[in-house]
């Protein structure tokens, strides 16, 4: 099962004429009506905590809207540090 971060939001009719799904796989922008999260996990932050952590990778959310979600921020996938 895929996980919210990893969804576009529009269906495949819609993802097959959208840029931003097309040939580079851009993230769908936040302006994007159909890029809007109506999950019950979706919390917008502004804590700079989780919004500026280096652990988290950000390059996993198909939407700009999720790197600003706390759900995300909190649960996404990290990078492994070396220690």
């Amino acid at each position: 099962m895929a996980k919210c971060w990893e969804l576009r939001g529009c269906d495949d009719e819609m993802q097959a004429e959208c840029p931003h799904s097309a040939e580079f796989m851009d993230n769908c922008p936040t302006k994007c009506a159909f890029a809007k999260c109506d999950r019950p996990t979706h919390e917008m932050t502004t804590d700079p905590e989780l919004i500026f952590d280096p652990t988290v990778d950000r390059s996993a959310a198909r939407r700009d809207e999720c790197t600003f979600c706390a759900f995300f921020l909190r649960n996404g996938p990290r990078f492994v540090t070396k220690e």
